[in-house]
């Protein structure tokens, strides 16, 4: 009984110390480096309407207090996750700047690390982004979703998943998910294998399309939509991998046939721009206004080697060797005509490789993702994002959005003062969205990683994102609809 009682009142002891608030403590030393938190979010600029940045503190220590003062408010939290509840968080954020201290304790003497500064933006963002979430493997895609986030919570849903038609026998492919103008009622997104074609939904009517006609090398793949019109360019692609023995790549992703053609959604129509079988085009994307179709573009010709038997086997060989530049077309809408191709940006010359041009909602600015070779950059460590100015023509690295590894996919805000991109410089492995601000005159903010409520989510999430698009509001059609429009017979489309 004696026993019982002592271990009674030791429990109830520890109850009461635990729930004790944590305070800052009032004797310390002062370090000159700072903290090593996860996600990293020393010194960013996040939007007004963001949901809470949490994060975990990765030093050795044994008890732990951060305090965040905003205003002349303060908030304590005690051990390693920092994790501010949504009215805190909304408190915190009526402020220009959020300073962030972190005490550790060690051997009974506590240190305060080097504080450091959150920037809140009076500039709003899209509330929502979609992503595709896969596993980082090469041949394998049996359990695929293109999914939503809401930015001003951790709301997630799913979009339309893989399995949804099919089982892990057969799989299906789906990718290249697009908005009209970032509306979520008028999308496109692909599924291949069983049940393939093209998925457009256009406020509210939902249709299966196979483009794939006797004037095109495939059906649509990578899609642009017209900013008012309904029209969708695509490029046509026959896409291929090849995997290094002695590289630091690990696998080669090429197009060793690309073209670009236009689609009429209302009419199913097919209408391919040119067939030049040495000029890989691909990537398009549509200036705000219309006017113009941008995209990028390589010229390859068969060399007389002994080794290579065809062009594609000649290509694998000489991958590094082709080099993609950007361009635009202009565009006539009373016939749906193209004009000649004008050079934008000639990457080739500086024997480096331009693809994803992507230009902002006020068409200053083209952002960029710039390689040594080829166009499918994901895959490629030395890839850095790059911002051209259409007014000037001058073209630089982005510096404050780049690190040593890949950056690739990206998009702008409609309001382009945000941009969200795709980068693996967590871990060299799986891609992350980080997000940075834009100040409309060719100068980012310091990007963070997309918050997450529980810190550390995205160190233990063995998938990657792809192609994170922001979207003015939610996809309101449910997935089950989607499967049954991919149940039913298609629409072929018809070729010009």
């Amino acid at each position: 009984m004696k026993k019982t009682i002592i271990l009674y009142f030791s429990l109830l002891s520890l109850f009461f110390v635990s729930c004790q608030k944590p305070k800052v403590p009032t004797n310390y030393s002062e370090s000159n480096r700072p903290a090593a938190i996860f996600p990293d979010y020393h010194d960013v600029t996040v939007p007004i309407n963001i949901a809470p940045l949490t994060f975990v503190i990765d030093e050795d220590g044994v008890s732990f207090v951060t305090r965040i003062t905003a205003g002349k408010q303060e908030w304590i939290y005690g051990g390693r996750e920092v994790c501010p509840k949504a009215k805190e968080w909304e408190k915190m954020k009526k402020n220009e700047k959020m300073m962030v201290e972190i005490f550790v304790e060690n051997t009974g003497k506590w240190t305060r690390l080097m504080p450091f500064a959150i920037h809140v933006s009076p500039d709003s963002i899209d509330p929502y982004i979609s992503y595709r979430i896969i596993a980082p493997s090469y041949v394998t895609y049996e359990d695929l979703t293109i999914r939503q986030r809401c930015l001003e919570n951790y709301d997630e849903s799913l979009i339309y998943g893989n399995m949804s038609n099919t089982d892990e026998k057969d799989g299906q492919c789906i990718n290249c998910h697009a908005y009209q103008q970032y509306n979520p009622e008028r999308l496109q997104f692909h599924v291949r294998q069983g049940h393939g074609g093209t998925i457009i939904a256009y406020d509210g009517k939902v249709e299966r399309i196979d483009m794939k006609t006797g004037k095109t090398v495939s059906a649509g793949v990578y899609p642009a939509w017209h900013p008012t019109e309904k029209l969708i360019a695509y490029s046509t692609n026959k896409t291929g991998q090849s995997f290094h023995t002695n590289d630091n790549q690990k696998v080669e992703v090429q197009d060793t046939y690309s073209d670009l053609m236009l689609y009429d959604v209302d009419n199913h129509k097919v209408m391919p721009l040119e067939a030049d079988t040495n000029q890989l085009d691909c990537f398009p994307f549509w200036s705000p206004d219309g006017r113009y179709l941008y995209y990028c573009s390589a010229y390859y010709e068969k060399r007389d080697t002994a080794q290579a038997t065809t062009k594609e086997f000649d290509m694998i060989l000489n991958y590094k060797d082709i080099k993609y530049s950007l361009y635009r077309r202009s565009f006539t809408l009373s016939d749906k005509s193209f004009g000649p191709r004008e050079t934008v940006y000639d990457a080739a010359a500086d024997s480096l490789s331009a693809t994803l041009p992507r230009i902002s909602p006020d068409g200053r600015w083209l952002l960029f993702t710039r390689g040594n070779h080829g166009v499918f950059h994901i895959w490629h460590s030395d890839a850095d994002l790059c911002l051209m100015n259409l007014e000037t023509n001058e073209v630089k690295p982005a510096e404050e959005l780049n690190s040593n590894d890949v950056e690739s996919y990206h998009s702008w805000s409609s309001n382009g003062r945000w941009v969200i991109f795709s980068s693996r410089r967590t871990d060299g492995n799986f891609t992350r969205p980080y997000i940075a601000h834009f100040d409309g005159k060719g100068h980012f903010t310091r990007p963070f990683e997309l918050p997450q409520r529980h810190p550390n989510y995205h160190r233990e999430l063995l998938r990657s994102y792809n192609i994170p698009e922001f979207m003015l509001g939610p996809v309101t059609i449910r997935p089950q609809a989607f499967a049954a429009e991919v149940r039913k017979d298609s629409i072929r489309a018809t070729a010009e």
